[in-house]
């Protein structure tokens, strides 16, 4: 692996792996009335566009940050939706 890709493994990991506090907080408390639709539904489309992107290139990184990242967005609207 070179230190390009290796690069882009790293910032994939903290990319996605800073959603999971987020996730962890609103599953914990059962509370998510501070966390805005609108910030949801662009960073959601944004991810969505995102992984579409990486499928075309063909980048790994960008593949799983990505997709990753859109389920645990999808986790934090579903709680959203949930717990008001």
């Amino acid at each position: 692996m070179d230190l390009l890709h290796a690069t882009g493994y790293i910032a994939a990991f903290c990319s996605t792996v800073a959603f999971l506090p987020q996730v962890w907080q609103t599953y914990k408390t059962r509370h998510a009335h501070d966390i805005s639709y609108g910030m949801l539904l662009l960073l959601m489309t944004g991810m969505t566009l995102w992984f579409i992107y990486g499928i075309v290139i063909g980048e790994l990184p960008v593949i799983l940050a990505n997709g990753i990242t859109l389920i645990l967005l999808v986790a934090i609207t579903a709680m959203k939706i949930r717990y008001p």
